[in-house]
């Protein structure tokens, strides 16, 4: 049975009668009980109704996932891998079962979870706990907590180089990158701070080219783009954007970047072959453009237009969009099942997961969350780009 097999028959757990998706249940005004919302995010609300080498580090960060917390009976994996959902305000993960679109626990970890990125060998899941200044560990097979980092100052944003050297965070409250060394040969200090660089308003999010030569960061309230040399761990350049630049996303080639406008309905093109950022082009996709996930033919991307309420399908080489999905409770983070035919998309104002249908471009189900679901992930994804 493939992947999306095991979600539709998960469906009748989720759907009401007929075979239509429960209805969507928006939040009471003014953010989620009990609840804060970073400025950005209320903004966009919508109204009411070296080279080392790799297989001594692969060791390595198994030896690190092994000397964690202590474990309560054997780890039991689950087939197929299990679905995490990040609940930003209730501070604790969603784990959710493919098979069943059940959720089956609750995994506490620090305050105000936002995004997640697996180790270069996908041994454990790091969950960035932005408010707790801390990372928790876990394992994405069985689900089990491993161990939790402290001393990691506002980790909202997180990313591995592709080389497995450097390790980058953004911190959205204090206005800085900070870029590690990844050393997980050392199991007391795995992350080692090399740099702490100063930025512009509210760094938000990354992408490290291929070569892992640069990281490109967006700065959220200061409506920059900014790339940062990972060799020298300098500012290389800052260009200005339009309002409001959330995710990143770079093409395979390196060459061009896409930028969503959450304060505005388009997509920015960039041109980042040689020198700074260079405009290509504006593309319109929804209001509250946000979020990215590729489809996994290294040319088409989805993103989320989180006030729109809509999910755009953009044509990379072409630079358009070629398909609208919907996207229902202020849509934001999205994982794509291996198969390609499932879309997993964090609704962030309604407290569910949602599971969009590719090819129908339908929603086929939602599972009930937490508390403005963020980040999500699954170790049976489609490729990232």
């Amino acid at each position: 049975m493939n992947t999306s097999e095991r979600f539709m028959r998960g469906r009748l757990a989720v759907e009401g009668k007929h075979g239509k998706p429960e209805s969507v249940e928006a939040e009471g005004a003014g953010g989620e009980p009990g609840g804060r919302l970073r400025r950005h995010e209320a903004l966009i609300r919508p109204p009411k109704p070296s080279r080392r080498d790799p297989s001594r580090r692969c060791a390595c960060v198994a030896a690190l996932a092994g000397c964690c917390l202590p474990r309560v009976g054997p780890a039991t994996p689950l087939s197929p891998a299990p679905i995490f959902v990040l609940n930003s305000l209730d501070a604790d993960v969603s784990v959710i079962d493919p098979a069943t679109l059940h959720e089956t626990r609750r995994i506490p970890v620090g305050k105000e979870p936002h995004h997640l990125y697996t180790t270069p060998d996908d041994r454990s899941l790091l969950v960035a706990n932005a408010v707790g200044d801390s990372i928790t560990f876990i394992d994405p097979r069985t689900a089990q907590v491993q161990r939790e980092l402290t001393g990691i100052t506002d980790p909202y944003q997180l990313r591995f180089s592709p080389d497995m050297r450097w390790f980058v965070t953004l911190a959205n409250r204090l206005n800085h990158v900070d870029i590690y060394r990844w050393m997980p040969e050392d199991p007391d200090r795995p992350l080692q701070l090399a740099r702490r660089l100063p930025t512009g308003r509210t760094p938000s999010h990354q992408w490290i080219d291929s070569g892992s030569r640069t990281v490109y960061a967006s700065m959220q309230d200061s409506s920059e783009l900014v790339a940062i040399d990972l060799a020298t761990q300098t500012l290389r350049w800052r260009v200005a954007t339009g309002k409001l630049p959330a995710d990143v996303y770079l093409t395979a080639d390196d060459r061009t970047l896409f930028v969503a406008l959450t304060g505005d309905r388009f997509v920015e093109a960039y041109d980042v072959s040689s020198g700074p950022a260079r405009l290509l082009q504006r593309i319109e996709t929804g209001e509250g453009a946000h979020a990215f996930r590729a489809l996994g033919d290294k040319r088409h991307v989805f993103v989320s237009n989180r006030a729109a309420d809509t999910i755009s399908l953009i044509d990379t080489a072409a630079r358009a969009v070629v398909a609208q999905l919907p996207g229902p409770g202020g849509p934001d983070c999205m994982e794509l099942t291996a198969d390609g035919k499932t879309l997993l998309v964090s609704s962030r104002w309604i407290r569910k997961l949602t599971l969009v249908d590719v090819a129908t471009r339908r929603v086929v189900g939602q599972v009930r969350v937490g508390t403005s679901p963020h980040g999500v992930f699954t170790l049976d994804h489609a490729p990232r780009q």
